[in-house]
């Protein structure tokens, strides 16, 4: 092969080479709309995560003697059970000074549970039990601030059920019978709220 013959076909591949970069590259570019950018549901999206709902705790009094209710702000949720499951966490994570937790430290939730009938049923951890300080008022203040933090705050619940590690028992500290869901009971709350 000559060298012209050899320069002819490097010409030949280099302005095909430049034709298609011409059509398939260029072109596309100068012909091609400003992309106008996706319509995102972030705004709704984030003013859904951030609407929030008043919940009624309770808290031991500063005396320790009663339980106290208590408002605060947690996250809306739907349905019922996951609006239920915000109520819980926010029941077991500390109030604060003056008032003291009802919940034994270290508790966590596990699962929650709603029946057709309104029955709720919350499936803590063995900390519950095992953390529990006992004598029958704590393990009254334990039970009923999350019984009736759920019953007061969210009336589809009926009543509330406490499971440990996913199954039911008899007490949590041998005094307040948990065999069978339990509705709302406000005689040991005292009325005045320090909050």
């Amino acid at each position: 092969m000559t060298r012209r013959a050899l320069l002819a076909i490097v010409g030949f591949v280099g302005a095909a080479a430049l034709l298609w970069w011409s059509l398939f590259v260029a072109l596309p570019r100068w012909f091609r709309e400003d992309p106008v950018p996706p319509v995102t549901s972030a705004a709704p999206a984030a003013a859904a995560a951030q609407r929030k709902i008043t919940a009624t705790l309770f808290f031991i009094s500063e005396d320790g003697m009663s339980l106290v209710p208590v408002q605060r702000e947690v996250n809306f949720a739907e349905p019922a059970v996951e609006q239920a499951r915000q109520i819980v966490e926010a029941q077991i994570a500390p109030p604060g000074p003056p008032l003291g937790t009802a919940i034994p430290a270290a508790t966590k939730l596990r699962a929650i549970f709603l029946s057709d009938r309104g029955d709720l049923f919350v499936d803590l951890t063995a900390d519950v039990t095992a953390r529990h300080t006992g004598g029958a008022l704590d393990e009254l203040f334990t039970v009923y601030a999350i019984v009736n933090s759920l019953t007061v705050t969210l009336p589809a619940i009926a009543r509330v059920q406490i499971l440990v590690d996913g199954k039911e028992v008899d007490t949590l500290a041998g005094h307040v019978d948990l065999r069978n869901p339990l509705s709302k009971n406000l005689t040991w709350v005292k009325a005045d709220n320090p909050s």
